[in-house]
């Protein structure tokens, strides 16, 4: 893992107790809506029916293909018989470890697979898909975390020469719930810390129309995060994808949903409600504390050029300890005409309220600071932040 940049800014104390405004918007609690019916995979056959909705129900903005679901129509390897006992943590496991693209047959009913161990994606696999269908839910049972991809962990297989931000592996999500995961990893120099449920250093990663519900990672650590999802080094072309998603009621030292390093994010039409960022002691950390606290929602750093782009998706209930109840955003190296130039970008009629910052923000719920500058974020198609 690349050493983190030492940012050697001086943090704005706006002080606890932000009075945000409160507006009710309507939103879906339980992050489902009927928006569509779909054509969903049961098994290597395809049957017409509604499929689980996630993310925004009043969210439309426009996804790229790239952000999309892919065809899962013929399965590579199917999970599970036709009955729900057929489709075991072991099962999910060995699917993972052969790559391709992976789908389940646990029978007519919602079924929850409680994780015994790790699926871990093999990084001579160019493509891993993994579609639930709407109706699989991967518990990590409040001990597991759940998925883990990483191009610079030998035991993986190695690649490349240098692992860091390789194009390869791919790793898909779509159609999925994850539940209750939790990584307990400290923040060590060596340690693959963060991403309670999906853990991904390197390569790309998709994640469609899945939810995420009271995942956890470790409390403590300066840049330790993502209760959901953890990326760090990821392909430099590409940002992480989150289309129609829903994060609700993560924590973690930082990042309460989602946390990158080195690594951008696209989100669109999701929701994030309730996550929290619940480490003391910012980054870089205070004497006498164990660091953490920021990114309610989304935390991001490192020292490349890259985005943070919200479209159609709502932020609402998140909290940090110090700074950031919806974002934090820090990149060290902003530069014009890259690819990604240090921007968050928040666009489509996206609303950001009540994520109040415990310590500093420079917009209300955010903070966004390149090269050690506070700046604002880019609100633009009728978004709100408040």
């Amino acid at each position: 893992m690349r050493p983190l940049g030492d940012f050697r800014r001086l943090l704005v104390i706006l002080g606890a107790g932000l009075a945000l405004v409160a507006c009710g918007a309507a939103v879906n609690q339980a992050g489902t809506s009927a928006r569509a019916t779909t054509a969903a995979t049961t098994g290597a056959r395809v049957t017409a029916r509604p499929l689980t909705r996630y993310g925004n129900p009043a969210g439309h903005a426009p996804v790229p293909t790239a952000a999309r679901a892919v065809n899962t129509s013929h399965p590579n390897r199917v999970i599970g018989n036709g009955s729900p006992r057929s489709c075991t943590s072991a099962a999910v496991v060995r699917a993972v470890a052969r790559g391709g693209v992976i789908t389940f047959n646990c029978g007519k009913n919602p079924v929850t697979i409680t994780m015994r161990a790790t699926a871990k994606v093999v990084n001579t696999h160019r493509k891993t898909v993994i579609d639930g269908g709407g109706k699989v839910t991967l518990s990590g049972a409040g001990k597991i975390r759940i998925l883990y991809m990483n191009t610079c962990d030998p035991k993986q297989h190695l690649t490349t020469s240098d692992c860091w931000q390789q194009e390869l592996p791919q790793l898909v999500v779509q159609n999925m719930r994850f539940s209750d995961a939790y990584s307990g990893v400290r923040q060590t120099s060596t340690s693959h810390y963060g991403g309670g449920a999906i853990f991904a250093q390197g390569g790309q990663l998709k994640v469609v129309n899945s939810g995420f519900f009271s995942n956890r990672c470790y409390k403590s650590g300066p840049d330790l995060g993502g209760a959901a999802i953890r990326a760090l080094g990821m392909y430099a072309r590409r940002p992480v994808y989150l289309t129609d998603d829903t994060f609700r009621g993560g924590r973690c030292s930082n990042g309460g949903a989602v946390s990158g390093l080195f690594a951008g994010f696209a989100v669109f039409n999701s929701l994030f409600v309730k996550d929290k960022a619940i480490g003391i002691g910012a980054n870089p950390q205070q004497a006498g504390t164990a660091g953490g606290g920021s990114g309610g929602a989304i935390y991001t750093d490192g020292g490349e050029n890259y985005n943070v782009l919200i479209s159609g998706t709502v932020i609402r209930d998140c909290h940090a300890r110090e700074g950031g109840g919806a974002i934090f955003f820090v990149i060290d190296k902003g530069g014009k005409g890259q690819l990604y130039h240090g921007n968050v970008l928040i666009e489509h009629h996206s609303v950001l309220r009540d994520n109040p910052s415990g310590k500093f923000q420079n917009a209300p719920g955010i903070f966004d600071s390149v090269d050690g500058k506070d700046v604002s974020p880019k609100i633009s198609g009728g978004s709100i932040v408040k």
